[in-house]
């Protein structure tokens, strides 16, 4: 089916189309996929890739307008198989599109990209699926660019630059972004910020001193309390969550499960110590695949491991998170004997 569609949009191409379309500029196309797809017009013309080439890919479907002086490359990317493209993940990309959008709308040389488009291409983690484009411009003026793009007024505070594309540091985006999330969302963006070391623990105060007077900073008030950077990915953020909402908060994280020697075999995501001395595990299963040979042998031989100890071990997957049942489970387990009274426990 791929190929019958190809030959169906080949053959709508005029011969002057196929001949000016292809090949692309390989550093067009490296720009193109480091930029999630998009270009702006200045970068094409730097390759020879003026308006009426620019013009002639559109009609071979392989570029699309998105914004006065932006062009989407996607299609281009798409039909020359490039791996790194193939391989992305498409929320990931999607999000770091919208930043994108909004630098190159507003031009690259005066565009910082602001609030969740920061973070996104800062590499944070647990961020909505969709963020708008945002971005400030160095000289503090407005435009409206079209596209969806929102213009921050104001002159942006500590621009940082990160590699090609200006943005606004750790401390500033998440002051700016966390107030407009919901409780789950914002946890998860916190928490991923500090493990990834973009902020460090003593810094929140300040992110949180910078969120006073925003619309929201009431209602995220509470929150606060909730982070920690020991969480190693926005799902295991969610479970956390969904057992302290029910009473069974962990007692610890990446608790460290042992041998009879003392050797530290494995490290689960969520622990609890139960009332007769074992050690309940819960590892929460992202989109990495586990289906090839090696991963799967490595994957049983790191469960048995775990179950060798004597640990009881619980595991799920981003749909048990969706259904709530990971608390559910626990609960089976933890007595109100073992349940969380606000201390620390180090289990193993």
């Amino acid at each position: 089916m791929r190929g019958e569609a190809s030959r169906g949009v080949t053959g709508a191409w005029s011969s002057a189309d196929m001949r000016t379309a292809a090949p692309l500029p390989p550093g067009l196309l490296r720009t193109a996929l480091q930029q999630e797809g998009l270009v702006d017009s200045e970068q094409c013309d730097a390759v020879g890739v003026g308006a009426a080439r620019r013009g002639a890919l559109r009609r071979a479907g392989l570029l699309e307008r998105v914004v006065r002086g932006v062009h989407d490359l996607a299609p281009a990317l798409d039909a020359a198989d490039v791996p790194a493209w193939q391989r992305a993940d498409r929320w990931e990309r999607a999000r770091r599109r919208a930043a994108w959008l909004g630098v190159l709308a507003v031009g690259r040389a005066r565009g910082v990209a602001v609030g969740a488009c920061a973070l996104a291409l800062l590499g944070v983690e647990g961020l909505p699926v969709r963020i708008r484009p945002e971005v400030a411009l160095l000289d503090g003026t407005h435009r409206v660019p079209g596209g969806g793009v929102h213009v921050r007024c104001g002159v942006p505070e500590r621009v940082e630059r990160l590699g090609p594309v200006m943005v606004v540091d750790p401390v500033t985006a998440l002051a700016q972004t966390v107030p407009t999330l919901d409780r789950e969302h914002a946890v998860a963006v916190l928490d991923s910020a500090i493990h990834r070391r973009l902020v460090r623990e003593d810094e929140l105060e300040e992110v949180r001193r910078r969120t006073w007077g925003r619309r929201g900073s009431v209602r995220v008030a509470r929150w606060w309390d909730l982070v920690d950077g020991r969480a190693q990915s926005p799902l295991e953020t969610r479970a956390r969550l969904q057992c302290r909402d029910a009473g069974i908060a962990p007692h610890d994280l990446q608790v460290a499960v042992r041998d009879g020697s003392g050797r530290v075999v494995a490290r689960g995501d969520l622990g609890w110590r139960l009332d007769d001395g074992r050690l309940l595990l819960v590892e929460i299963d992202g989109a990495t695949p586990h289906g090839s040979p090696d991963a799967l042998y490595r994957d049983r031989a790191r469960q048995n491991a775990i179950v060798a100890t004597g640990a009881l071990l619980l595991r799920f997957t981003a749909d048990d998170l969706r259904h709530r049942r990971v608390a559910e489970a626990v609960a089976r387990h933890v007595t109100p004997s073992t349940r969380w009274n606000g201390s620390v426990a180090t289990p193993g």
